[in-house]
């Protein structure tokens, strides 16, 4: 595909977003019919897709077109090559589209959607412009070492070898940042024998915090995908459990677990309670995503008043539940990967109230930046 017709491609998929189709359903509805196109084509059309919903408010929130025609000024590509009318690229644009947007700080400025915007600056204060400009950027890429399989050292020179470039986390010993071809990573022998696994910086940072030298039987609750099930596993000689109220999400996982050398219980819904009591249970619970919103942009703008309110009830019930399934001396971490404290701190203080028998020994929001994506940790204990 030529430069314009990635253009091309990614206004199509623009308007099918516009007119109500999920990003990732959009992107792979074109994909399929679309054969012709290689992988560095879909690559090409996805980062335009994402770079555009990242802005879409201060790129003016038009159609597909008028949105790539502003990022594209934004970014001071050739718009008379892109935008030719040649083969398959879009149109020449009029005079009166080549108009670059400004706008005055604020909301529309910072891409959030205007009933958020209360809330966000309640929620970050001082830093509510400057994370909100963050999100505004793609997100670095991580891996964390498995060190059951080797050394950070180990595992950068075995990508190296293959074109993999990174750099070492300066806080954690167990994350390279990916900094040139991340595209090749789920094909290097290093991922593929299970010496690294893709996963953000602050991920790591929490399960990093989380007590396991002495814990034997650890529950990861929300399991998702199995990420954090995994990190633990690679920390410690605790027996893991994993549990998501969706199983399909861990379809991948025992692979996973295989190709990293660990052992993960994967443990229905019903059957949770058999193996308890545990004497950690992490729950990374369903939330807005607001720390991770420049890896998922279109989750900003699908989250309503009415579902993050159906999502403050969620976390409630997630924590009553499994407080449940504590040791009398076990430890109960909460986890969101939100940066709205309503779903952090406003929480953690309600289950207090609500259980006053638990307390809390530790308490942090990471805010997003270049070293990870935005994350809440509490870590609890009874009877403090």
């Amino acid at each position: 595909m030529t430069p314009g017709a990635r253009i091309a491609a990614a206004i199509g998929i623009l308007d099918a977003i516009r007119a109500g189709a999920p990003a990732e359903q959009a992107l792979t509805g074109w994909a399929r019919a679309s054969r012709f196109a290689g992988s560095g084509d879909r690559a090409a059309v996805r980062d335009h897709v994402f770079d555009v919903l990242r802005s879409r408010r201060t790129l003016g929130d038009g159609d597909g077109r008028s949105l790539m025609l502003q990022l594209a000024m934004r970014k001071e590509w050739d718009i008379a090559a892109l935008f030719s009318g040649e083969g398959h690229a879009p149109a020449k644009p009029d005079p009166s589209e080549i108009v670059l947007l400004d706008w005055p700080p604020g909301p529309i400025a910072c891409d959030i959607p205007d009933w958020l915007w209360p809330l966000w600056e309640e929620s970050l204060g001082a830093d509510a412009l400057h994370v909100a400009h963050v999100l505004q950027e793609r997100a670095p890429v991580f891996l964390r070492v498995n060190l059951r399989r080797g050394t950070r050292a180990q595992a950068a020179a075995a990508l190296a070898a293959e074109g993999i470039e990174t750099a070492p986390h300066p806080q954690l010993a167990s994350a390279l940042q990916v900094t040139g071809n991340a595209r090749r990573v789920k094909t290097a022998r290093a991922y593929q024998t299970g010496l690294v696994e893709l996963q953000d910086a602050a991920s790591q940072w929490a399960v990093g915090l989380l007590p396991l030298a002495q814990a034997e039987r650890v529950l990861d609750y929300c399991a998702g995908g199995g990420g954090k099930a995994l990190a633990i596993a690679d920390l410690c000689t605790a027996k893991v459990h994993a549990h998501d109220i969706a199983p399909a999400r861990m379809r991948d996982l025992p692979a996973r677990a295989a190709r990293a050398g660990v052992t993960i219980s994967m443990v229905e819904s019903a059957a949770v309670a058999d193996h308890a009591p545990y004497d950690l249970v992490f729950c990374d619970a369903p939330c807005s995503g607001s720390g991770t919103w420049r890896r998922t942009p279109d989750a900003k703008w699908r989250l309503t008043q009415g579902s993050l309110d159906q999502l403050l009830r969620s976390q409630d019930d997630v924590l009553a539940a499994v407080q449940a399934l504590v040791g009398s001396d076990g430890v109960l971490a909460y986890a969101t990967c939100s940066v709205l404290t309503c779903e952090n701190d406003a929480r953690i203080a309600a289950f207090c109230s609500a259980f006053p028998d638990w307390g809390v020994v530790f308490q942090q929001t990471r805010l997003p930046d270049a070293e990870g994506d935005g994350f809440f940790l509490a870590i609890l204990r009874r009877n403090l």
